[in-house]
């Protein structure tokens, strides 16, 4: 570990060289009854994991961090943070590289897209005991990404911005201050569904969906009140609470 400083948005942080996972370190330090919020940070991570379990590439030179919060909200709106984190890193990004523009979008449930590949992911975990503590994992291509992925990647560099971990980090850490404030416990989700629905990726238009009993294709007519993805196929609407999303020509 290399320091612990409040310089972000006024929040305690912890920096280390490696890690295994971020957000196993923040549950590890939740379940010994550390407080958040705070964030954790590494320049690398041996054990990174996506969505499922999946493993993520986490070589040095990217972003790789999670901030713990301590009962953030009633227990059924804490999956609205996929959300409201969403929306605080296209926030950052957009501050960081104002030249991406509208190529920027948001794609359900969490990823950060630039010109339709992903660039930053976001795995949310909660720990019950001795509190209710929530693990906003967050993981941002700023130097390189993986190849040969199932959907398309990229990161900064490549597309031209040469922007810092740290930079990203310190930018990152205020958007999230603004966006908890509007979220206001979940109390605000109605004004985060409909900013995040401003730069959703895909909106209006037909999408196939991946779910682990069968897969189908429609519209993308928004988000129910809970984040739910409202697809249309024909007079039928789904509501689907987890599954995988991509464009009709990215089916695989």
């Amino acid at each position: 570990m290399n320091r612990e400083a409040t310089d972000l948005a006024g929040v305690r942080y912890l920096r280390f060289d490696t890690l295994g996972s971020t957000n196993a370190e923040a549950l590890t330090r939740a379940r010994a009854g550390e407080r958040g919020p705070l964030w954790i940070v590494t320049a690398e991570q041996t054990a990174g994991r996506g969505r499922r379990g999946a493993a993520w590439v986490s070589k040095p030179g990217n972003l790789y961090a999670t901030l713990l919060l301590t009962e953030p909200s009633p227990k059924a709106a804490a999956p609205q943070l996929s959300f409201v984190t969403a929306l605080a890193l296209h926030d950052a990004v957009a501050d960081l590289a104002p030249q991406f523009g509208p190529g920027l979008k948001l794609k359900w449930p969490n990823d950060l897209l630039l010109g339709g590949a992903k660039l930053a992911g976001i795995l949310i975990e909660g720990e019950s005991d001795p509190a209710f503590a929530v693990a906003v994992g967050i993981g941002v291509n700023c130097a390189h990404h993986p190849e040969e992925t199932a959907y398309p990647a990229t990161d900064l560099a490549n597309a031209g911005a040469l922007v810092s971990p740290q930079a990203l980090l310190g930018a990152l850490a205020d958007a999230m201050a603004r966006r908890l404030k509007q979220w206001s416990q979940g109390q605000g989700f109605a004004a985060i569904r409909a900013d995040w629905l401003k730069r959703a990726a895909g909106l209006g238009q037909d999408i196939h969906v991946r779910l682990p009993e069968r897969e189908f294709s429609g519209r993308f007519e928004g988000l129910d009140e809970a984040g739910r993805l409202l697809v249309s196929e024909g007079d039928k609407v789904t509501a689907v609470g987890a599954g995988e999303v991509f464009g009709m020509g990215e089916i695989r």
